[in-house]
């Protein structure tokens, strides 16, 4: 059984979903759910579905006890749901290619520090772009720089904004997020030696 925490940073629809979906899968597990602010809809349901539920402000004290918290919960992966913190090499290094991020454009276009959420979206349009999608990749020491694992790709419209090119990306990460990390973890496309 691989056991996986989620991170996320907002609401946690995406995390939301993959609890429901790997409740009770025979491979995979949600072990555990680090919140980097307090999420009481999240806590009930992790409550509800036996996932122990964490929340820290991100300081240099939490980064280092978060890693103690995966390794009592022997976690396998790491899922990035929506997750804003910068992730400390420390962890990087303890999780080699076992961090998997979802990112709301196809990289390597508008990505890196402070490109997240409406951010992106806005700056798709500004751009003029004819498409725009996610992009789930592994995570490296620098900001959505790691090897991309899929992308998915939705066209835009002249009439599109922000507003709805965001309801376009919502739809492929229901739609493809969490089945792709499933994919990956079942089949690695980064070899491992576990």
């Amino acid at each position: 059984m691989k056991k996986i925490a989620i991170f996320i940073s907002g609401a946690g629809s995406n995390a939301q979903r993959m609890i429901s979906y790997f409740a009770g899968h025979q491979k995979i597990k949600v072990a555990c759910l680090i919140s980097s602010k307090e999420n009481v809809q999240i806590s009930t349901m992790c409550k509800k579905h036996h996932v122990r539920y964490h929340e820290y402000g991100w300081n240099e004290q939490d980064k280092e006890h978060i890693l103690d918290v995966l390794k009592a919960n022997g976690i396998d992966w790491i899922v990035l749901a929506g997750f804003l913190k910068k992730i400390p090499e420390s962890m990087i290094r303890a999780y080699s290619n076992k961090i998997i991020n979802l990112h709301p454009s196809l990289l390597p276009k508008y990505g890196g520090k402070g490109m997240y959420g409406m951010h992106v979206h806005r700056a798709v349009i500004e751009g003029k772009e004819k498409e725009s999608g996610i992009t789930i990749h592994y995570v490296n020491e620098e900001y959505d720089k790691g090897k991309i694992i899929q992308q998915f790709k939705t066209p835009i419209q002249v009439s599109d904004d922000a507003n709805s090119l965001s309801e376009k990306i919502r739809k492929l990460e229901t739609n493809h997020f969490t089945q792709t990390v499933e994919n990956e973890i079942l089949n690695p496309s980064i070899r491992h030696s576990d």
